[in-house]
Order: C-alpha cells, then structure tokens, then sequence
C-alpha cells in the first residue's frame, strides 16, 4: 500500500481526513525537517507533504539515494525550499496550494499597513509596559492610510487581493511591479522597475515569491529612494529583504516604519530589529486561521489521492 508522510501536525479537520484515506505518518515535532530525516522519507514513503522552511535541496535529494517519493505534495503556496528542477531530474512531482491563502495573506498586508501607519504596536507595548499616562492630542501620531499611494511589487493572486482591498476600502492609490502589465478592475498605473515604484508611495507592500530571482530585491538602493514618511511591508518571504539595509533604514529614519510577517533568516530575528519601535513584528501569521489551514490541507490531500490514483495533478508545479 502507498505511504504518506506529513512533516508537521495540521488541523484536526486535515488530519482525520489524512488517516481515513491514506496509510499516513504524520511527524509530530513541529520544527523544521533536518537532511537526514528528510533522506529517511524520501527513500520509505511514496508522497511527502512538506511545509515552509523543510528544504528538500538538491543535496538532500542527491544524499537520499535511492528514493521512494514520487510526489511533493507542498503545503503552501510558495515552493521555494524545494529545488524542483532537482525534485523533476529525480523523477517527482512537486504540487503546491494556490489560491486557498490569498484572502487570509491578503488581510494580513492591510493589518500591517494599519498597524505601521497608526503606530499600534509601538501604542500595545507602552500600553503592557504600563507606561501610558493618558490621551493627549500629540500623543503616537502616526499615518492616516486612506486615499495615500500604495505600490505592490508582485501583482499575483495575493498582489490584485491587496490592491482590491486598498482602493475599494481606503480609497488608496495603486501603482505596481509585475512581469507584466495587468487587467484590473480598479485604476492602478504599471511601473517598469522597482526604484521607481519605491520613490513615490507611502507603502510598499511586497507580494512577489520567493527563490533566487527575488533575493535582496529590497535592498539599500531602493530603501533609500523611499519617502522618509514611507513604511515597507513584507508578507512574502523573508528574502526578499536585505534585513541588514531594512535595519539600518529604519534606525536612521530613512523610512518611517515597517511592517513584517516574514524574516530572512526565520525564526531568528535580529535583537537590532526587535528592539526597534517602528517595526511591527509578527510570527508569520500570513495564513493562519484554521479554516485557511485546513483547506491548505485539503488541497495537499487533493493533490496526493490525484497522484496516487493516477488522476491528473490539479496544482502541478513542475
């Protein structure tokens, strides 16, 4: 009978699916897979289900062996920690889940553009440390958001549901970087290069994915062509950032804030980053509400019973 094995618990709803349908492992640790465990399924299970942050690289697939594993079932949109040109010259599958996390990543950004705006982290922190002395007219004046420009660097699923909500609900002015121009059903005027688009919002919102293309394409450069009243907000992959440049940015001043769901070097996070009050710092909370996971979940579970009853791929990657 064929194997599966879960990298990490789901939702309860995901895995009593899991268990009724498949002959299924599910891991319970939840950290990230090591090399050597993620050699050990490759080579005992026929679909793995691996989530964020398990790097199933071309070392570890050329370490495996002789594997097993005929599908990468991806929990997540985002794919980035499997090299699928490896995972293809190995002879498996990789399928992902789109279109089930865009809303929920999508309300994310706007959390994000409200609570680096409004200061609400910086006012939460005063508030627990028992330092607020009361309303005052001058006191944590921040950004008001509606009718400001916004500009979206990936004009993808979660980049048109951002612009959606930012023009429909604040009023606020769109201006994008994508691969190419697009049809939206709202004004929004297409940028050619990055730079650009940094030098005239007042919030960046960062929705492209990640991999070698997209790394550091926030960097030193484009912060500083930023308004100083500007505020970068990052719910793609921690990557993207230059969080060295970030940091500096924004103990200088060169930026007014940022907003951040994503770290370069997740879980870990710089003490210089943390210890700042114009950063809103949030665990990776992108897609994290239950019914968002557990029909992640499903759609994972979707693309393995595809695989193993010989039914087209519905999310093929590669």
């Amino acid at each position: 009978m064929s194997k599966v094995f879960i990298t990490r618990p789901m939702t309860a709803e995901v895995e009593a699916r899991a268990r009724e349908v498949f002959d299924v492992e599910i891991r319970a640790k939840t950290s990230v897979m090591e090399p050597p465990e993620m050699c050990d399924v490759l080579r005992e299970f026929d679909c793995i289900v691996p989530t964020l942050g398990d790097l199933f690289s071309a070392e570890v697939l050329a370490a495996a062996g002789d594997i097993r594993c005929k599908l990468l079932a991806n929990f997540g949109v985002g794919y980035n920690h499997i090299d699928v040109a490896a995972a293809k010259a190995a002879g498996i599958a990789v399928t992902n889940t789109p279109g089930a996390v865009t809303d929920a990543t999508a309300d994310i950004a706007m959390m994000l553009i409200l609570m680096s705006a409004r200061r609400a982290s910086e006012g939460e922190r005063l508030v627990r440390a028992g330092a607020w002395q009361g309303w005052h007219p001058t006191q944590l004046l921040g950004q008001h958001v509606g009718g400001k420009r916004v500009g979206i660097l990936g004009m993808g699923r979660i980049g048109q549901a951002i612009a959606h909500r930012c023009h429909y609900g604040f009023g606020m002015k769109i201006s994008y970087v994508a691969r190419s121009e697009k049809s939206l059903p709202h004004p929004a005027t297409f940028m050619n290069s990055v730079v650009d688009l940094a030098r005239e919002v007042d919030f960046l919102v960062l929705a492209v994915p990640g991999g070698a293309e997209t790394r550091h394409l926030i960097n030193a450069e484009i912060l500083a062509a930023m308004p100083q009243h500007a505020h970068l907000i990052n719910i793609a992959r921690g990557e993207v950032v230059e969080e060295a440049a970030l940091i500096v940015a924004l103990q200088s001043g060169q930026i007014a804030g940022a907003g951040l769901d994503v770290y370069e070097f997740e879980p870990k996070i710089p003490e210089a980053l943390t210890g700042l009050n114009n950063v809103t710092l949030l665990p990776h909370l992108g897609t994290a509400a239950e019914e968002v996971r557990s029909g992640m979940g499903h759609m994972a579970l979707d693309n393995v019973f595809a695989h193993l009853t010989g039914m087209t791929l519905p999310n093929l990657v590669v």
